[in-house]
């Protein structure tokens, strides 16, 4: 069962670049990786004539990156995108167009901090729209142009104004606490400070008019939630008479609880909130109103407690409040939500097997439409008539705009990474499925260098999540196509516990960590052979970050022989540790069945219980500012290494947190990785 196809081809809405690449092309390398442009948020205008997006470029030996913003004529075929906030030094993003379509909204810091700003179209003087006493985080225009949402961090008893707090301060740095979150992803909750949404009346010069009213209110918590939460959870009613927001309480609950409530707030003097989700204490989150005022739509979990329960559209309807579930019969979890301009469909946003396509829902009867094919699409932008704008990316290449006409026919828009692209070998890219744990069928991906001849040492990449995919999409993290570059191929297996295949699939990873994934792992090694025969499967190694780094370890133990060598990158090394150290408690508890005391079988999948089988030389990496597995467990796992006469080598990074993010920090990453990949594949394999 497999379904072999150049990966220029699978992406052949983003890259035909790759098709013909060029006598003098060279293999990609961890500094292009780090180095390519970056499309995101495109925004179009009401009359449907424009889009306009941001554009992240990076400056590596300067270590920085700068966004700004550019404007494309969506009919012009020929059109070139036009620079319209892209100042010197700042950074320029999150563009909205005015009701009027001739002004564009977006954020920028070139005041010194983040406001949000207004420019002329297409070549006017930006002006400064608000001038908070804090960084603005994100903002919402209403739909008839009159007011703005915005929302920052703000101490409890303050506003965007400042503060009237007048009490001295203490002299000492301790931070004080008398409850959970103490610290949440890379960063130590100072206590009081929650993100807050406020509203303000815009004057007929387009600047925020008087002092911005709460919309959030006095609640204690994060409106948008964090640590990820932006637009896509804040919805404006049709007629802009009030904000639907997700909000996370913040209590004694909060690190073990995945409640996130939707509240409907008018804007009428004196209205009063309405949680509108009080009932479920699961997952509710991406309000969407539609164009008619008719409905509310949003995504709800139904378990508390799982972070990877199924995303399930439903619809309130606004006049009866009568709600229902239209994609209960639907075995996809939705990603993103968004209302088609005749308010009959939604267009959403799902994995599914290896891919992350857009869907069309048809409201009256919840009927399913796959829109789009291959590679990872998101950003989708409505536009009249049935059309739709969205972004996609594909292992071959980053994220470029695509036009979809009613009729399903595609245009690319941009292609922003064309001179880059074409100086790089393209990648041969091959899906693969086969029988794993328990029969099931299991997918996975080979990515190697196009026309290689010869056996090819493996990379073998294990995702994290658990509850993931290494899908058909672009990574900087995690790039297969970088690590076939280099001579590999890169092989990639959606274990049990994976996402995209239904919500079964998902949930078998429950209290199972070290139980089916790896029996899969090695069901699918074993597979490759009759697969491709260029592979050498005697020949790999394997690496993986998060939960892929438990299993590097899990395999350390468990499968010692497996491997010529192992790279695990902010690894759970010690289950019980992990338990008490990490900062969201409700996965590891959901997935290990409670807290620590009342697990059964505690020990079971836990890798430091089996140290004495190590002997598979270990690159092991972590980052410092890493509060979700924190980086002791990695320091844990390379001492257990180096006491054991072990190779190993340790790579810790002061300013990252779970991820690596900063650009030198990400080629450092890579050549290690290479070098080690280099130093026990390539030179053992001769």
């Amino acid at each position: 069962m497999k379904n072999t196809v150049i990966a220029a081809l699978l992406a052949s809405a983003l890259s035909p670049l790759l098709l013909a690449a060029p006598a003098t092309a060279r293999p990609m390398t961890e500094s292009d990786l780090a180095t390519f442009n970056r499309l995101g948020a495109p925004a179009a205008s009401p009359d449907g004539k424009w889009v306009a997006y941001q554009l992240t470029t990076t400056d590596l030996a300067a270590n920085k990156r700068s966004t700004g913003l550019y404007l494309l004529d969506i009919a012009s075929r020929n059109a070139q995108a036009i620079a319209i906030a892209d100042s010197p030094g700042h950074n320029e993003s999150a563009p909205v167009f005015a009701r009027d379509g001739q002004h564009l909204y977006f954020l920028s810091n070139r005041s010194g901090t983040a406001q949000v700003w207004r420019v002329a179209l297409p070549t006017g003087e930006p002006m400064q729209v608000t001038s908070s006493a804090t960084d603005i985080s994100g903002f919402s225009l209403s739909p008839d142009g009159a007011r703005l949402a915005v929302w920052a961090d703000v101490k409890q008893g303050c506003s965007l104004e400042g503060c009237a707090d007048s009490k001295a301060k203490l002299a000492g740095s301790g931070r004080e606490y008398d409850r959970l979150f103490v610290r949440h992803w890379d960063s130590w909750r100072e206590p009081g400070t929650y993100s807050r949404i406020y509203a303000y009346t815009l004057g007929s010069d387009g600047k925020a008019a008087g002092a911005p009213r709460s919309i959030s209110g006095s609640i204690e918590g994060d409106a948008p939630s964090k640590p990820f939460g932006g637009g896509e959870e804040i919805a404006w009613a049709a007629d802009s008479s009030a904000i639907a927001f997700t909000i996370r309480k913040s209590d004694g609950d909060e690190p073990r609880s995945t409640n996130l409530d939707i509240v409907w707030q008018p804007l009428a003097e004196g209205a009063a909130a309405v949680n509108l989700t009080q009932a479920n204490q699961a997952t509710d989150s991406l309000p969407a109103a539609s164009p008619d005022g008719k409905w509310l739509a949003w995504a709800a979990m139904a378990r508390p407690g799982y972070e990877s329960d199924r995303m399930v559209v439903h619809l309130r309807d606004m006049k009866t409040g009568k709600v229902s579930k239209l994609t209960e019969g639907w075995d996809r979890s939705a990603g993103s939500i968004a209302w088609g301009m005749d308010s009959k469909s939604l267009l959403v946003t799902a994995q599914d097997t290896l891919e992350h396509p857009v869907f069309r829902i048809d409201v009256p009867t919840g009927k399913v439409t796959r829109l789009t094919e291959r590679g990872n699409v998101a950003n989708v932008v409505p536009l009249a008539g049935g059309a739709m704008l969205y972004t996609v990316n594909s292992i071959a290449a980053p994220d470029d705009l695509v036009l979809m006409e009613k009729n399903g026919q595609t245009r690319r828009l941009t292609n922003v990474n064309a001179d880059k692209l074409a100086g790089l070998d393209p990648v041969a890219y091959e899906k693969f499925s086969f029988k794993g744990a328990n029969g099931d069928l299991v997918h996975g991906q080979i990515v190697k260098p196009q026309g290689a001849e010869g056996k090819l040492p493996i990379a073998l990449l294990v995702h994290g999540g658990p509850q993931g995919s290494f899908g058909n999409s672009w990574s900087y993290r995690w790039n297969p196509a970088v690590m076939a570059s280099q001579g590999y191929a890169a092989v990639t297996i959606d274990f049990h516990g994976s996402t995209g295949y239904g919500q079964a699939f998902t949930d078998s990873i429950n209290k199972d960590w070290g139980g089916k994934p790896l029996q899969d792992l090695k069901l699918g090694m074993a597979a490759l052979s009759g697969i491709d025969a260029s592979l050498d499967t005697a020949n790999a190694c394997a690496l993986g970050g998060s939960y892929g780094g438990y299993m590097m370890n899990w395999i350390a133990g468990q499968w010692p022989d497996g491997f010529k060598c192992l790279v695990t990158h902010a690894g759970v090394f010690d289950l019980r540790a992990m338990a008490f150290e990490t900062e969201e408690l409700w996965f590891d508890e959901w997935d290990h069945g409670g807290p620590w005391w009342q697990r059964q079988d505690a020990e079971k999948w836990n890798p430091v219980n089996h140290v004495t089988n190590w002997k598979t030389p270990t690159l092991v990496i972590h980052g410092e500012k890493d509060f979700r597995i924190p980086y002791s467990q990695s320091l844990a796992a390379f001492t257990a290494l180096q006491r054991q006469g072990i190779e190993s080598k340790l790579l810790i990074f002061p300013d990252e947190n779970h991820w690596v993010l900063k650009a030198q920090n990400s080629v450092q990453w890579h050549r290690n990785v290479f070098d080690w990949l280099e130093r026990h594949l390539k030179t053992s394999g001769k």
